[in-house]
């Protein structure tokens, strides 16, 4: 939740995040059951609330990329981009796709607080187990379009933030439409970005 209060502490923290995360990829799914139904459960939740279906989406904070592909399985004729702050969790995300012969899925390392993508590009932006960047998922972010922010073990969860304040954050950012849910481990939030005019 520090990170949604003050968000100028994120440059003094993303190194050591970033060197975390880096050594702990190998064997970063098996610890932390990543891609297990318990892990998705709230995400998937929040993915049935998304209406239209997107057609290009970006996962924040991807890791391993289990998000990014279930997000893929979800929406079978979305792009999907996953981006994350560690090379090695991306190296390890790029293992996973295979062959994608029409280029749906891909992943590359960038900072959640500087993305590099234009204005308004996505349909989608979606976040697992992560702290929120308000103002870079409004500026990517279309009117009309959805964000998911999803904690797989609720409370629990590192990074957790409560509702409040990402309902709070996002309608400072031009979001409405709130919707708040839980699973048997997780929670979830859905916010649509308003429609100028």
């Amino acid at each position: 939740m520090t990170i949604a209060h003050a968000p100028w502490l994120w440059p003094v923290m993303r190194p050591a995040l970033r060197r975390f995360f880096d050594r702990a990829s190998a064997g970063w799914d098996e610890r932390t059951r990543a891609g297990s139904v318990d892990h998705l459960a709230a995400f998937a939740a929040a993915c049935t609330r998304i209406e239209p279906a997107p057609e290009r989406v970006l996962d924040l904070g991807t890791g391993t990329g289990e998000s990014a592909l279930f997000l893929a399985r979800e929406f079978p004729r979305a792009s999907v981009r996953g981006v994350d702050i560690s090379e090695e969790m991306i190296r390890a995300a790029q293992a996973k796709v295979g062959l994608d012969p029409d280029g749906r899925i891909a992943f590359r390392v960038a900072d959640a607080i500087g993305l590099p993508y234009g204005d308004e590009s996505f349909d989608l932006v979606a976040q697992l187990n992560m702290p929120p960047f308000f103002d870079e998922i409004a500026r990517v972010l279309r009117p009309g379009g959805h964000v998911i922010v999803a904690a797989s073990w609720g409370e629990a969860t590192p990074f957790y933030t409560p509702p409040a304040v990402l309902e709070r954050g996002l309608r400072r950012r031009g979001f409405e439409s709130a919707t708040v849910g839980e699973t048997d481990t997780g929670t979830w939030f859905v916010a649509r970005k308003r429609i100028r005019g």
